[in-house]
């Protein structure tokens, strides 16, 4: 049996060790100039490999579609992930039960990955790009840019379409849809968020400790404590990067979203916090009295959003001011314009079907032969390693035809 692997990304490396060391000849097309080349930017390259928790904590940090992973993770677990690793390379535990190499080097990942593909002596042929894949009486043909290969079935491992630079735009997608499948549509997720609101003041300011509420109609449709960033255009960080994978099949438009900057305080607490420090500050300003409670850069975003006169004094704030202030402190509001382009999201959420694809073998329901693993699929996970982990669980299941 042949068998074409097509991406050498994670789930491309790990499928066509699988599939190998269940003797199959393997090939393994990758149209860069190395493997794993997103793994080097995982993690600020460290690569955040994957995470240290049970089957059941993993499926609940995906977003889209983790029934279909259930199987896959019960097969192929993240401490089934981290034992295979830990074969070649050694790892770590860090806050959140991320996982890295001990070196801090994403490049010991791929060259672990590499060394199993060594092991099972699969062929891999670098700079190569398909161009497409054709089905045919007694497997597959699939032209690349160097001629063409044949072969009795294949995994597609093309990754989505975020960080381009690396590979991923999407070809995958194109070699579903001439073979019959369906692809839903493709979006950002773990992105950042652009907000109609001027917000270029605050670039660079980042936030800890507060909460982030999306609403839809005045209902909330996600909410989060944690840390954020403001950028020159709207809103980043850990937190908002989870939001926009709640939000990003919505009309984003139509949202709002606000921050609790002290979210630790009742309003009532909030408010006598607020009374004691322009008690303090008799006669100044009140632009020029709240530095012990806001970063000096929030200030007149907040009194601006609270409505209130920026060149008022202490003495002369009234109770139906300081109540205004304080609800703004508790609820300052952005509307977002629009979700970072796909372009820079950490990862891509839509792809194959999940529903053509037998999520214990990862083959298709199409066409016979045919199998998909990691971020070409319509699956996504927040961040924190779940997402290679995907890549992995799913390759595994792909690399042994669900047999493993």
């Amino acid at each position: 049996m042949k068998t074409l692997v097509i991406g050498g990304g994670p789930a491309g490396m790990i499928s066509a060790y699988f599939r190998a060391k269940k003797g199959d000849e393997v090939v393994l097309v990758e149209r860069n100039e190395k493997l794993g080349k997103k793994l080097y930017i995982t993690g600020k390259g460290r690569c955040n490999v994957t995470n240290d928790c049970e089957r059941g904590e993993f499926l609940e940090k995906v977003v889209t579609n983790p029934k279909f992973l259930t199987g896959a993770v019960m097969r192929f677990s993240p401490s089934d992930f981290m034992s295979f690793l830990e074969k070649k390379v050694r790892l770590k535990v860090e806050r959140g039960n991320r996982v890295f190499p001990v070196s801090d080097k994403a490049s010991d990942i791929t060259k672990c990955l590499e060394s199993y593909l060594s092991d099972e002596k699969v062929a891999v042929r670098l700079n190569e790009r398909v161009l497409s894949l054709e089905k045919t009486s007694d497997g597959f043909t699939a032209h690349t840019e160097k001629g063409k290969i044949c072969c009795d079935e294949v995994i597609i491992c093309t990754g989505g379409k975020s960080y381009p630079t690396t590979g991923s735009t999407g070809d995958g997608y194109a070699f579903a849809e001439s073979l019959g499948h369906s692809v839903t549509p493709v979006v950002p997720a773990l992105c950042g968020i652009d907000v109609k609101d001027d917000v270029t003041s605050l670039a660079g300011v980042s936030l800890k400790n507060v909460r982030i509420s999306v609403t839809e109609n005045g209902k909330e449709i996600f909410g989060e404590f944690g840390e954020m960033l403001f950028t020159h255009t709207g809103v980043s960080g850990p937190i908002v990067l989870t939001a926009s994978s709640f939000i990003n099949k919505r009309d984003v438009s139509a949202l709002k979203i606000s921050l609790d900057l002290k979210p630790a305080l009742s309003e009532k607490q909030l408010g006598d916090r607020v009374l004691r420090d322009l008690s303090k500050n008799r006669g100044k300003l009140v632009k020029n009295s709240l530095g012990e409670l806001l970063i000096k850069s929030l200030v007149p975003i907040v009194i601006a959003s609270s409505g209130i006169d920026a060149e008022k004094s202490c003495d002369e704030f009234t109770k139906e001011e300081r109540q205004r202030l304080v609800h703004t402190v508790k609820n300052l509001t952005f509307t977002p314009k629009r979700l970072r382009p796909l372009e820079e999201a950490i990862v891509t959420s839509g792809g194959i079907t999940t529903s053509e694809i037998n999520p214990k073998t990862m083959e298709s329901k199409i066409v016979k032969g045919l199998y998909f693993a990691g971020e070409v699929i319509d699956v996504d996970a927040l961040t924190g390693g779940f997402n290679i982990t995907i890549a992995a669980t799913t390759a595994y299941s792909a690399g042994g035809r669900g047999e493993n």
